[in-house]
C-alpha cells in the first residue's frame, strides 16, 4: 500500500472528534519518525528527497515538508547546501519540549474543566471509553490515533483557539516520542489509568485537579519514552 493509500485509509478510520484528515506530509513524517526512533534510520544517515519520494510514491513537495517538520522535533538536521541527515535531539532539548508540553496540556485540561459544555464532556467520555476498548486489542498504532482525538477534545474544550493552536503545534513536535512510548509493554493500560484521573477531574469541574493530573500524565509519557529508547 502506498503512502497515498494509507492516508486515505486513515481518513476513513480516524475518529471524528477533534480530528482532521492527515496530509501526505504528516503521514510521511510519522513513517520517517518511526524509522528514526526505532533505529532503522541511524543518526548521520542522509535523507534524499528524490529517493524518499520514490519509496513512498509521492512527489518531493510532501517529502520536503515532512523533513521540515522532523527538523522541528530534533530528529533531522538540515544542512544548508548539503541536504538533510538523521539526528537525535539532545536530552536537554527533549526535556524542554516535554516540560513545555506538560504545562500547555495542563492549562488546557484546567480550562476544559471549567468551560466544557455537557455535550463536550459527553464526547470526551466517549473517546475515553473507546480507548478503554482498544487496550485489550493491544494495537499501539490505533490507540495512538484515538489518543490524539482524546487530547484534541480537551483542547477544544478550552474555548481558547489561540491556546489550542499553540498546544497542537507543540504536540506535533513531541508526537514522535509520544507515539513511540506506546510500544512499551503494558503502556496502553497505564496511559488509560492516567487519562482516568484527568477525565474525572474535568467532569467534576476541578480545574486544579485536572491540570495536575494532566501534568503528571505528560511527564510520565516522557519517562516511558526514555525507557523505550534505552531498550532499543
Amino acid at each position: 500500500m502506498t503512502l497515498v493509500e494509507r492516508t486515505r485509509a486513515a481518513a476513513t478510520t480516524t475518529p471524528a472528534v477533534g480530528r482532521s484528515r492527515r496530509t501526505l506530509a504528516e503521514e510521511l513524517r510519522l513513517a520517517l519518525a518511526d524509522d528514526i526512533v526505532r533505529g532503522l534510520l541511524v543518526p548521520g544517515a542522509a535523507l534524499d528527497e528524490t529517493e524518499l519520494a520514490r519509496r513512498f510514491g509521492v512527489s518531493r513537495t510532501p517529502v520536503r515538508e515532512a523533513i521540515r517538520q522532523l527538523a522541528a522535533s530534533g530528529l533531522v538536521e538540515v544542512r544548508p547546501h548539503r541536504g538533510a541527515v538523521v539526528a537525535r535531539p539532545s536530552e536537554e532539548r527533549l526535556l524542554g519540549m516535554f516540560e513545555a508540553m506538560a504545562e500547555l496540556e495542563a492549562l488546557c485540561a484546567g480550562l476544559a474543566a471549567e468551560r466544557m459544555s455537557p455535550a463536550e464532556r459527553g464526547a470526551l467520555e466517549a473517546v475515553h471509553e473507546e480507548l478503554r476498548a482498544l487496550i485489550q486489542g493491544g494495537d499501539p498504532q490505533r490507540y495512538h490515533e484515538v489518543n490524539e482525538a482524546f487530547h484534541a477534545a480537551i483542547y477544544a474544550g478550552t474555548h481558547n483557539a489561540y491556546l489550542a493552536e499553540m498546544t497542537r503545534a507543540t504536540r506535533s513536535r513531541v508526537q514522535p516520542f509520544r507515539r513511540a512510548q506506546f510500544r512499551n509493554l503494558g503502556r496502553l493500560a497505564k496511559s488509560h489509568v492516567e487519562h482516568d484521573r484527568v477525565v474525572l477531574a474535568i467532569l467534576r469541574g476541578d480545574r486544579v485537579g485536572a491540570a495536575g493530573a494532566m501534568r503528571v500524565h505528560i511527564m510520565k509519557v516522557r519517562e516511558e519514552y526514555e525507557a523505550y529508547a534505552e531498550s532499543m
